[in-house]
């Protein structure tokens, strides 16, 4: 597709508008927290609350806006959403930026696919201000982000393609999400619910299965650190039980000169960071990872890494209540390793992992079928979106 003129996007589009009509105290509102938005584009429909409610401490938005999510990791994570709430104004959480297009020039379903590009997420990284688990994408950012702006019937056309791309996605995670609820059955058959465990099982922290660690993340002022051949992990990306590609890699001088740590294979790392947190994944290769993971090896002596990945799986929203936080909420290594799981016989860990096999070869065939997916949209996008 030929190359269209590029415009800046505060030239096509209203970024963190103000409120354009009288609300009432009385009046309800749709009200969006970060974890009501998803890493897949969507949204949820929003918490009914009173105007008076939200109307301050607040970020004001409306049906079909485009919510960015400013800060580290949800930005990177990939938590870039068109609204779709059941109200016509809806509030949100402080780290949002809110985009509306002006209709006239932009389409938002264009628009959105076009901020969901990784070289887009990549570049609002590079230039985010602020430090460790607080750093923000600035609101000059997104003004000064160049569009390429196709006459509005072709935005409408890629919008579409790229919709079914989404779609294909939708029905990839809609087969995990059952083969997961086969794991979850599995799991409490054999050894009951591992926050209440009600057979009594010997519990044991984390703590005691491994050392852990945190990541750390390379400067981006020296190129040659992110020129590499060794997979370097955000959280976003703990979306399989086994992993070993990831979106950027590193080189051996990173591991050498920067915070970076050599993860080992075979290692459980588990996302620490606000909706990322208890995201899991055992590496199959030797890796790395940012400071939003912790990892560690798993004393095969005592446990299977892939009991200890389920407990914590299964039992993940009663643990992620340790997460503090004012406006973002994490877990710390410190909390990571006070986490306790119930610890069966060995051979009843070995056993589950015998029976969940089958299963775990429907998972990985999907994980397979998202690489083919993911390389698909990168091909559509770099032709389309140009």
């Amino acid at each position: 597709m030929n190359r269209h003129a590029l415009t800046t996007l505060a030239e096509v589009a209203y970024i963190n508008p103000k409120l354009t009509s009288r609300i009432n105290d009385s009046d309800v509102v749709s009200f969006l927290g970060m974890a009501n938005v998803s890493e897949s584009g969507t949204t949820e429909q929003g918490e009914d609350r009173s105007f008076a409610a939200v109307r301050k401490g607040f970020t004001p938005f409306g049906d079909g806006d485009i919510l960015v999510a400013k800060i580290t990791p949800c930005f990177q994570n990939g938590k870039i959403a068109q609204a779709r709430i059941r109200r016509s104004t809806g509030f949100g959480s402080t780290e949002f930026h809110v985009i509306r297009p002006n209709e006239q020039y932009l389409d938002p379903r264009y628009l959105l696919h076009f901020l969901r590009q990784k070289r887009i997420r990549v570049e609002g990284e590079q230039r985010m201000t602020g430090s460790g688990g607080q750093r923000r994408v600035p609101l000059n950012f997104l003004q000064n982000l160049q569009i390429p702006l196709p006459p509005l019937p072709d935005q409408r056309q890629i919008a579409a393609i790229l919709d079914q791309v989404d779609e294909m996605r939708a029905l990839r995670a809609s087969t995990v999400e059952l083969a997961n609820s086969l794991l979850t059955s599995t799991y409490i058959d054999m050894f009951g619910d591992p926050i209440q465990n009600p057979r009594d099982h010997p519990t044991i922290a984390l703590d005691q299965l491994g050392h852990w660690k945190s990541g750390g993340t390379p400067s981006r002022s020296n190129a040659s650190f992110f020129d590499g051949q060794i997979p370097w992990f955000s959280s976003g990306e703990l979306d399989s039980i086994y992993v070993s590609e990831s979106a950027e890699s590193i080189s051996a001088s990173a591991l050498q000169k920067s915070a970076a740590k050599l993860v080992p294979r075979g290692s459980l790392m588990l996302g620490m960071y606000d909706t990322a947190a208890l995201k899991s994944a055992i590496t199959m290769v030797d890796c790395s990872c940012n400071q939003a993971i912790a990892f560690s090896t798993i004393d095969p002596a005592l446990a299977v890494t892939e009991f200890v990945y389920h407990s914590i799986q299964i039992g993940k929203e009663e643990f992620k209540r340790q997460q503090r936080g004012v406006r973002q909420k994490n877990l710390s290594v410190s909390m990571i390793k006070s986490l306790r799981i119930p610890l069966p016989e060995i051979s009843d860990q070995r056993r589950f992992l015998d029976r969940i096999k089958e299963i775990h070869l429907v998972i990985d065939a999907q994980h397979i079928n998202r690489i083919e997916i993911d390389g698909l949209a990168a091909s559509l996008e770099s032709s389309l979106l140009v």
